[in-house]
Protein backbone atom coordinates (compact mmCIF):
# COMPACT_ATOMS: atom_id res chain seq x y z
CA UNK A 1 0.00 0.00 0.00
CA UNK A 2 1.34 3.48 -1.26
CA UNK A 3 0.22 6.76 0.16
CA UNK A 4 -2.00 8.76 -2.30
CA UNK A 5 -3.16 12.20 -2.40
CA UNK A 6 -7.04 13.01 -1.70
CA UNK A 7 -7.64 13.34 -5.45
CA UNK A 8 -6.07 10.05 -5.28
CA UNK A 9 -7.84 8.79 -3.18
CA UNK A 10 -10.96 9.88 -4.26
CA UNK A 11 -10.60 8.33 -7.86
CA UNK A 12 -9.66 5.13 -6.10
CA UNK A 13 -12.62 4.68 -4.45
CA UNK A 14 -14.78 5.82 -7.46
CA UNK A 15 -13.21 2.47 -9.19
CA UNK A 16 -15.05 0.67 -6.46
CA UNK A 17 -18.48 1.73 -7.01
CA UNK A 18 -18.43 5.18 -4.88
CA UNK A 19 -19.76 8.46 -5.89
CA UNK A 20 -18.68 11.80 -5.73
CA UNK A 21 -17.41 13.49 -2.13
CA UNK A 22 -20.15 15.07 -0.61
CA UNK A 23 -20.10 17.79 1.98
CA UNK A 24 -20.73 16.93 5.22
CA UNK A 25 -20.39 18.74 9.16
CA UNK A 26 -16.26 18.32 9.52
CA UNK A 27 -15.35 16.08 6.86
CA UNK A 28 -16.60 15.13 3.34
CA UNK A 29 -17.62 11.66 2.85
CA UNK A 30 -18.45 9.38 -0.09
CA UNK A 31 -21.22 6.87 -0.40
CA UNK A 32 -22.38 3.39 -2.17
CA UNK A 33 -25.16 2.20 -1.27
CA UNK A 34 -25.69 2.40 2.48
CA UNK A 35 -22.38 2.51 3.06
CA UNK A 36 -20.49 5.86 3.92
CA UNK A 37 -17.14 6.39 4.11
CA UNK A 38 -15.56 9.52 5.95
CA UNK A 39 -12.54 11.12 3.74
CA UNK A 40 -10.32 13.79 4.48
CA UNK A 41 -10.60 17.58 3.73
CA UNK A 42 -8.79 19.14 1.08
CA UNK A 43 -5.55 20.77 1.73
CA UNK A 44 -3.09 21.78 -0.87
CA UNK A 45 -0.46 19.09 -1.24
CA UNK A 46 -1.07 17.34 1.30
CA UNK A 47 -0.25 13.11 1.13
CA UNK A 48 -2.77 10.59 3.40
CA UNK A 49 -0.48 8.35 5.07
CA UNK A 50 -0.71 4.68 4.93
CA UNK A 51 -2.59 4.12 8.23
CA UNK A 52 -5.34 6.48 7.78
CA UNK A 53 -5.67 4.44 3.83
CA UNK A 54 -6.08 1.64 6.04
CA UNK A 55 -8.56 2.44 7.99
CA UNK A 56 -10.42 4.28 4.99
CA UNK A 57 -10.23 0.84 3.14
CA UNK A 58 -11.65 -1.31 5.45
CA UNK A 59 -14.68 1.36 6.41
CA UNK A 60 -14.85 0.93 2.76
CA UNK A 61 -15.12 -2.90 2.98
CA UNK A 62 -12.63 -3.34 -0.07
CA UNK A 63 -10.00 -6.27 0.60
CA UNK A 64 -6.19 -5.13 0.62
CA UNK A 65 -5.35 -7.83 -2.06
CA UNK A 66 -8.04 -5.44 -4.20
CA UNK A 67 -6.81 -2.45 -2.91
CA UNK A 68 -3.32 -2.80 -3.98
CA UNK A 69 -4.09 -3.78 -7.48
CA UNK A 70 -4.25 -0.11 -8.46
CA UNK A 71 -1.15 0.66 -6.33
Amino acid sequence: MNPLTRRELVKRLREFGFDVPHSGGKHSFMRKRSLKVRIPNPHKNDVIDIDLLDRIRKQAGVPKKEWEKYD
